[in-house]
């Protein structure tokens, strides 16, 4: 139901996107973040929003807020590109926001790509506290294919272990097809998101089994026993947990960024955001024989329908965001009250 923010006798409100994006770019203008930045994160933000992905949307601002006024991270920061070798970008953030860092060089990483066929992009001395399919979707629009992974703060038990090492450490893929939108994924090798566990623990929801443990290492459901001392656990056992060992590898000893063990953030009391590093790899599929990319994703779509598929890996996201485009982005009043607040103090 639609209605005015200061109607208070309705739960929800409708935005368009142009009209989040501007209240969020307000918001982090006014908590130390230049306008540069503040366009970037806003975009990304108000587009999880868009597309249904509650988890990295408007939740996280009051963490954006909180990390600038801590002066964890610099929010005025200007990325250091350095074009090192022919299909290698490397990119200092200056402990500013990973994605302005990307924004600051993709320009050279996709020429890069076109040229060689392949581009690597190494984000270091960077801050992550988004979604990561953002990253890479724009690249499959353009008829790229893109590998992103990010490394975050410890909370993940490797598996075997018995106490957190590893972050919740996504990968994210995205590749072009013929007759839809691209082909977009973005999981964490973590049993959950650690978005989701907020999320859960604020509603006072419980977790299904396996997603975590207590202080003490027992199995949990319960959200709060997890972000109170606990801790998640790898997707797929000893495989998530191999993923996640590899995200580390290339997302911080590639980069030169922190592990997700290397930081220390207890002298910045309110800091949210993970200081670690990106990695992005973007592939030209022109470059290869036969018949074009694009339509041999289509092809393998369509035997996945054939095969009784009913959900593609980002399907839910499309149709939300249609939904989003046609009716406007569906917001809690509340939460949307939280936002204007954010935004005036």
């Amino acid at each position: 139901m639609s209605a005015s923010p200061l109607d208070h006798d309705v739960s929800t409100t409708h935005l368009s996107y142009e009209t989040l994006t501007l209240l969020l770019q307000r918001i982090l203008l006014r908590h130390g973040a230049s306008e540069s930045v503040a366009q970037v994160l806003a975009e990304n933000c108000a587009s999880a929003e868009r597309d249904g992905a509650h988890s990295h949307g408007v939740f996280r601002v009051p963490g954006y807020v909180s990390t600038l006024n801590s002066g964890w991270v610099n929010g005025k920061a200007v990325p250091i590109v350095e074009d090192v070798a022919s299909g290698f970008v490397r990119v200092d953030a200056a402990n500013g926001f990973a994605q302005p860092a990307l924004a600051a060089a993709r320009s050279l990483l996709v020429d890069k790509a076109r040229s060689a066929g392949i581009a690597l992009l190494a984000i270091h001395n960077s801050h992550h506290f988004a979604a990561l399919w953002p990253d890479v979707e724009p690249f499959a629009e353009e008829g790229l294919v893109a590998l992103s992974v990010v490394n975050s703060m410890t909370c993940v038990v490797p598996h075997g272990a018995d106490r957190p090492l590893f972050g919740t450490n996504p990968i994210a893929f995205a590749a072009p097809r013929a007759d839809g939108p691209p082909i977009v994924f973005d999981l964490a090798t973590s049993a959950i998101a650690h978005g989701d566990v907020q999320i859960a623990a604020r509603k006072g929801e419980r977790l299904p089994p396996g997603m975590g443990v207590d202080s003490l290492g027992q199995p949990t459901q319960d959200p709060k026993a997890i972000l109170e001392g606990g801790a998640l656990l790898p997707f797929g056992g000893h495989k998530g947990s191999a993923l996640s060992m590899m995200v580390e590898l290339l997302a911080a000893a590639l980069t030169g960024g922190n592990f997700s063990f290397e930081f220390n953030w207890s002298e910045h009391p309110g800091a949210r955001t993970p200081w670690t590093g990106q990695l992005v790899i973007v592939i030209d599929p022109s470059k290869t024989a036969g018949q074009s990319f694009a339509e041999r994703s289509q092809e393998l779509v369509r035997q996945m329908h054939a095969a009784g598929l009913r959900r593609l890996p980002g399907d839910r996201r499309h149709r939300t965001r249609a939904k989003s485009q046609q009716t406007g982005i569906e917001m809690d009043t509340k939460d949307l009250r939280q936002l204007q607040a954010l935004a005036e103090g």
